[in-house]
């Protein structure tokens, strides 16, 4: 899942520096992003669970 930057498995080419840096902000970025979604959902989830307390106690 996590990329060895600078790994030969990528290939048997040293890689740039420049390059190195761009695919370790692909990477954050993507993980950022996934956190992001998933932190939507757990928001989502809250909202709900308080707006159902309110419910019932108005309903009490």
């Amino acid at each position: 899942m996590f990329p060895f930057w600078g790994s030969p498995c990528y290939g048997s080419e040293p890689i740039s520096h420049k390059a190195s840096l761009e695919r370790k902000l692909k990477f954050l970025i993507w993980i950022r992003d996934d956190l992001e979604s998933k932190l939507a959902g757990i928001n989502a989830s809250i909202d709900t669970i308080r707006q159902q307390i309110e419910r019932s106690d108005s309903a009490t």
